[in-house]
């Protein structure tokens, strides 16, 4: 198991690498691969072979003309030639348009987030180009979470980057109980208006997701740690289980924003443009306030409990609103 979460992890990182280094060096045809290498402070040997795996990029049916052409002369520069896919404008259906503004939406709205600025910049042009009825409640439900940045964001962050083991208080959701861990931070990414840490709880001897704003004290324990290979951005946030009662909605076009946004299971389209989907949930109560949220853009198909539930709810509000 952890050989083959390693092995997603190189894939990842490799991504992530070439999404900076081939714009630049389609730029600047001719960049030898010493000067890339201490540019983008990547070892030599490791920048070649990633340069060598881009020649396997492109579309069906994969000919000479669908891929992407790299040559290092033998001076060692490089020049890549796109192909001619990429010279076309990108155009996305409006669901993935829609699944684009629903993330940047969220990770525009998570404090201490660098670059939202240009990123907000961005959103507004898209925005503009779904319109209204496309976006329906998107927008809202992915910034509502916005707020001020965790108080030790920076050290996690550091403490990551330093693969330094630390000390931390933490403030389990579920009880409020406060615990001492021992830690070694591995990947600190947002998601959902938050941030996380994917960590190994070293006197658990095991992984932990946590989250950052639950930390409340943090001390280095003057110890270095070697990485394990834990999923960081990209991992689920929450991990369906035997015990989850399964909620299965049929979300109205307006609604189907919601199964980009959280994990949602068994899709089936409706004739009529709803979609419905199955949503596990450990706790109905989230379930509740998000169809309250929701209103008359989602039904519950099944169980009956969760309608008793979001009743209560919408009983409970209204009750203050009265008081």
């Amino acid at each position: 198991m952890a050989r083959r979460r390693r092995a997603s992890v190189r894939v990842e990182e490799r991504l992530a690498r070439m999404l900076v280094v081939v714009p630049y060096l389609i730029q600047h045809p001719g960049t030898t691969l010493d000067e890339a290498s201490t540019l983008f402070d990547i070892p030599m040997t490791q920048l070649r072979r990633d340069l060598e795996m881009l020649f396997l990029a492109g579309l069906p049916p994969y000919g000479p003309g669908d891929l992407i052409d790299v040559d290092i002369d033998e001076q060692g520069g490089v020049w890549i030639s796109m192909a001619d896919h990429f010279a076309r404008p990108l155009r996305l259906t409006r669901q993935e348009a829609l699944a684009v503004y629903v993330r940047a939406t969220e990770l525009a709205a998570t404090p201490g987030m660098p670059g939202a600025p240009a990123l907000t910049s961005a959103l507004a042009k898209l925005r503009a180009a779904l319109g209204s009825e496309t976006l329906g409640d998107a927008a809202g439900i992915a910034a509502a979470d916005a707020g001020s940045a965790p108080p030790f964001l920076e050290e996690v962050r550091t403490a990551a980057q330093e693969r330094q083991r630390l000390l931390i208080a933490y403030a389990a959701a579920s009880t409020g109980e406060r615990t001492e861990r021992r830690i070694d931070p591995e990947a600190v990414f947002a998601s959902s208006g938050q941030w996380y840490v994917a960590a190994w709880d070293v006197d658990l001897d095991d992984e932990r997701l946590l989250r950052v704003d639950r930390i409340d004290e943090v001390r280095l324990s003057g110890e270095r740690f070697e990485p394990r290979g834990l999923e960081g951005a990209g991992r689920p946030l929450y991990t369906p289980g035997a015990q989850d009662v399964r909620i299965r909605v049929r979300l109205r076009p307006e609604a189907r924003w919601v199964a980009e946004y959280y994990v949602a299971t068994d899709p089936v389209e409706e004739d009529d443009g709803n979609l419905v989907v199955t949503l596990p949930t450990g706790q109905v109560t989230w379930a509740a306030r998000l169809l309250l949220r929701l209103g008359s853009d989602a039904d519950v198909v099944d169980p009956d409990t969760v309608r008793d539930e979001v009743r209560a709810q919408a009983r409970a509000t209204l009750a203050r609103y009265r008081g």
